[in-house]
């Protein structure tokens, strides 16, 4: 099973919410090459969702070439380009920067006070 978390009070379509963890954990190292996927129906049932959901999931990622589907025998993880999986995590740490960005700005924090609890946050994870 895989380690995909789904927020359904996300503003995020889950589709997207499944390829962007599946992207991670790809460019992450967690899923290696050639590794089989389970099947659609197999996730959907997993993940309490929709076949037609992870199957646009499945198809945004092979479209993209994270991962390749072979008749008769299942999906797999792609062999990746380097620079793409590096990309894929430069993007991923900017877009949830972004959203943090914004969520403190939703509630009238100040740019001092943002930069002081990402100190805070920076320095409870070195604690760890």
């Amino acid at each position: 099973m895989l380690p995909i978390r789904l927020s359904k009070e996300s503003r995020e379509p889950i589709y997207h919410q499944v390829e962007q963890q599946l992207k991670a954990l790809i460019a992450g190292g967690h899923l290696a090459p050639g590794m089989p996927l389970p099947s659609i129906r197999a996730l959907s049932k997993d993940l309490g969702i929709s076949v037609i959901t992870i199957r646009r999931s499945y198809q945004n990622l092979e479209a993209q070439e994270f991962i390749e589907t072979i008749h008769g025998k299942g999906t797999f993880v792609a062999e990746t380009k380097k620079g793409m999986m590096e990309q894929v995590k430069i993007s991923s740490v900017y877009e949830s920067f972004e959203q943090a960005i914004q969520n403190a700005r939703n509630y009238d924090y100040t740019e001092q006070e943002i930069e002081q609890i990402f100190r805070e946050v920076m320095k409870g994870e070195e604690g760890q």
